[in-house]
């Protein structure tokens, strides 16, 4: 398939679709326009790396097993020119896949079967700290300075909602949307535990299910990437049978 170039109207933003699965082309793309998008469907990663860099879109979602260019490789070579927000679709199995896209600089992942309205959600919040990075990014002055009043500060944590910005110990630590908003919702209020359904309520839009081993996989890859710039990190508590809390200690 050949690209399925549209005109956007004034203001509608252009996701790009690569996948090699034709169903799953469509049935994302009718989706996403019955939600106010416009799209741009690509089946192998050669004709969209061309087309993203000539021609980018607002964000990107990409399937990670393609032939000719999987998705890891198309995302390699499109941050070499480019900070398109990118959300990948990984096989339900491939944590590995999806730590590997996560350091090349994908912004999310969702395992595949996933809702349709998981997807538009997290096309939402990854276009959302995508726009605030680009405001913050220019801001200057006072304007600056309301951004950092903004921030979280929790002992050696540091988050900054407007340009999703997180460190440690002022090493920077480079989490997916999903991630970041877990620890927000952990880091809010130090100390006071939160089970799995209030950051699953805080993660994810409404009536969308996810079980309790999706957060506790995101948990567990936070504590990695924390552990990667401090291997003594231990912040993040587990609490059994009751949830996790912060601890800014």
């Amino acid at each position: 398939m050949s690209e399925n170039q549209s005109t956007p109207r004034e203001g509608q933003q252009v996701i790009a679709l690569v996948d090699d699965d034709r169903n799953i082309l469509t049935t994302v793309s009718i989706a996403l326009q019955a939600e106010g998008f416009a799209t741009r469907l690509y089946s192998d990663g050669e004709a969209a790396l061309k087309a993203l860099l000539e021609n980018p879109p607002d964000l990107a979602v990409f399937d990670i097993k393609m032939p000719k260019m999987d998705g890891m490789e198309l995302l390699r070579r499109l941050r070499e020119n480019s900070s398109l927000p990118v959300i990948f679709l990984t096989s339900k199995d491939d944590e590995q896949d999806e730590e590997a896209g996560l350091e090349l600089g994908a912004d999310d992942y969702i395992a595949k079967p996933f809702s349709l309205r998981l997807l538009v959600a997290r096309i939402r919040a990854c276009l959302r700290r995508s726009e605030a990075r680009a405001i913050a990014q220019t801001s200057e002055g006072s304007e600056t300075a309301e951004k950092q009043g903004e921030q979280i500060v929790r002992g050696r944590l540091l988050m900054d909602p407007a340009r999703h910005y997180v460190s440690w110990d002022g090493k920077p630590v480079s989490l997916t949307v999903t991630e970041f908003l877990i620890l927000e919702a952990l880091a809010i209020r130090p100390g006071v535990i939160k089970s799995r359904n209030q950051l699953m309520d805080a993660a994810y839009p409404d009536d969308i299910f996810v079980d309790d081993r999706t957060v506790d996989s995101h948990i567990k890859r936070m504590r990695r990437k924390f552990r990667g710039v401090d291997k003594q990190f231990g912040a993040i508590e587990t609490l059994y049978g009751a949830g996790y809390s912060f601890s800014d200690g």
